[in-house]
């Protein structure tokens, strides 16, 4: 059906629909041109497209692992991307070629003292780029606008203290007098440069910088050397072995060792045989002495009474027999110790008789007499003596009398 065919008001309701839909058209693709501008500029952000990309370089024995793309980290962040892996010519003293681009602003970390290219293993078939953060040295990329001027040009330089020097100044040919980008110039270090035979040398501008390098610290040189996009800083590698070459090499050490390992094994073995063996004869020998291992807890059990080892050792029948052998031998020594002391009784009155002769007969020789008196004082002082006094006592109820103090003779006195 024709347009012309339709009613007015159905042309009206149409020519609204058409409105509405057209706007909505033209929303749905400004959405989606927005949508797709904002996607543009997150991976842009994210990726570092308006970034400064500043490219370094290092070799490595081997690329295993290595993906061009893959991130380069630094202090755990990602700092950068591969761009190139490839093989070195044959015959050359490095493997593989290994280029990677630091985006800004981590490449301020990177100095010429202290910063790596290491290898880090990642997981069994991946290796991760990681580079190291600068310790001390020159700066690897310089920004600011670089020169080469003469010691004339040099001192006619606009404000000389915004000018730094991007080479390191020698006297001879290792004595360092001034140092790259430490301060800047003045008056004294121009005449410094020139007192040395230099004719011109090169500078940074400190007061421009530039959004790519303008300048790449050169090792070798001690300088700093304009920067083309060929010469790129060289970073020195700390490879580790990836996973899996260091998985082999285990492996191969593991079959070397596995005899050695089976022999232990089997030593092992024959000790745990002779372990069973051994437990086998302790467990016979238990057998063996448990019978005397209760006996001897009987014996402990009944030692545990108080007396009981005296008991044990001298029975009931022994200490009688033993009591009455002890009385017998007590009657036995008093009886014997009134028979000697009536003994020595009556050889103390014979001896006193003696001595009584004696001293009647003044004829008699004096040898007699000293030997009955000496006699007489023997037998009195074994009467006093402690250990015999008892054997000398007589049985009266009368008080002990003394025992009567014999004086010494004249004769005695000088012996």
């Amino acid at each position: 059906m024709a347009l012309q065919d339709l009613t007015p008001q159905l042309r009206t309701r149409l020519s609204r629909v058409e409105r509405a839909v057209g706007w909505f058209v033209l929303l749905a693709i400004g959405l989606l041109v927005f949508g797709f501008a904002y996607y543009l500029r997150h991976t842009a952000e994210r990726k570092g497209w308006f970034k400064t990309h500043v490219p370094y370089y290092t070799m490595v024995d081997s690329a295993s692992g290595l993906r061009v793309g893959d991130p380069v980290m630094m202090m755990g962040f990602e700092v950068g991307r591969i761009t190139e892996v490839k093989p070195q010519p044959p015959g050359d003293r490095y493997n593989v070629f290994v280029q990677f681009e630091i985006i800004e602003p981590n490449y301020g970390y990177l100095w010429t003292d202290g910063s790596l290219a290491r290898m880090a293993t990642a997981d069994l078939f991946k290796r991760v780029l990681e580079v190291t953060k600068g310790t001390n040295g020159y700066a690897t990329y310089q920004f600011h606008p670089m020169r080469r001027v003469t010691i004339e040009e040099a001192k006619n330089l606009p404000k000389l203290e915004k000018w730094q020097l991007a080479e390191d100044i020698y006297e001879g040919d290792t004595n360092r007098i001034l140092r790259a980008t430490k301060g800047g110039l003045s008056s004294e270090t121009i005449t410094r440069i020139a007192a040395v035979g230099r004719k011109d040398f090169l500078v940074f501008e400190t007061t421009a910088t530039r959004k790519s390098p303008t300048a790449v610290w050169n090792d070798q040189e001690g300088r700093y050397d304009f920067y083309g996009r060929t010469n790129i800083y060289w970073l020195p590698g700390d490879e580790t072995p990836a996973l899996t070459e260091r998985a082999e090499k285990l492996v191969s050490q593991i079959e070397k060792a596995l005899p050695g390992i089976l022999d232990l094994t089997n030593k092992i073995i024959a000790v745990l045989t002779n372990t069973a063996a051994m437990t086998s004869n302790i467990n016979a020998l238990a057998a063996e002495v448990r019978p005397a291992a209760s006996n001897f807890a009987l014996i402990s059990a009944d030692l545990r009474a108080p007396g009981a080892l005296g008991e044990w050792l001298l029975p009931t029948n022994l200490n009688r027999q033993l009591n009455v052998t002890l009385n017998n031998a007590d009657t036995n020594l008093t009886a014997l110790a009134e028979n000697f002391s009536r003994t020595l009784d009556h050889l103390a009155g014979i001896t006193s008789n003696l001595n009584a002769q004696v001293q009647a007969n003044t004829n008699m020789l004096k040898e007699v007499s000293d030997a009955v008196v000496h006699a007489d004082d023997l037998v009195q002082g074994l009467k006093r003596h402690w250990l015999l006094r008892s054997a000398f006592k007589t049985k009266t109820n009368a008080a002990p009398v003394s025992p009567k103090l014999v004086a010494p003779r004249a004769g005695e006195l000088g012996r």
